[in-house]
């Protein structure tokens, strides 16, 4: 029964990854495909991701607190579906925040639930938190069309 309740604990802490805070005072979401050719040539050269392999990372690491659909959970993770802090930022930077992560007394977290570094997760790689982005970019763009 303890190792169940670590083990769902530790998948908890690891699905805050992505999302669980941001500055969302823009009611305009920017649609992140429209970055400019010097911002996405400029930044570290990171392999793609990869939204299929993505997609089972995603499973095992987030939906716990965003949900099997990504449109988040009370109390625990937002809607990575229309997050407007995730959608107005790039894949790098996103990669950034979640290896940092963010603590529920910063003044840009509007949940004011811890989002640990990597998840909680330091496991994870670059690459699949990046496989991780791209499927997440799949919801967003599925839900900027349903608008």
């Amino acid at each position: 029964m303890t190792n169940k309740l670590i083990l769902v604990l530790s998948g908890i802490l690891i699905l805050f990854f992505i999302g669980c805070g941001g500055n969302e005072t823009d009611n305009k979401p920017k649609n992140f495909t429209n970055k400019t050719k010097k911002e996405t040539t400029t930044k570290t050269a990171y392999k793609k991701g990869n939204p299929i392999k993505g997609k089972d990372l995603y499973m095992q690491s987030c939906s716990a607190c965003h949900g099997p659909d990504a449109k988040g959970l009370p109390k625990l993770g937002k809607d990575l579906t229309t997050s407007e802090f995730a959608i107005n930022k790039t894949d790098e930077e996103l990669l950034e925040y979640v290896k940092v992560g963010r603590t529920p007394d910063d003044p840009l977290n509007t949940t004011g639930v811890a989002m640990p570094p990597k998840g909680g997760n330091p496991a994870l790689t670059d690459q699949q938190i990046l496989d991780i982005i791209a499927y997440v970019r799949t919801l967003e763009d599925a839900a900027l069309r349903n608008k």
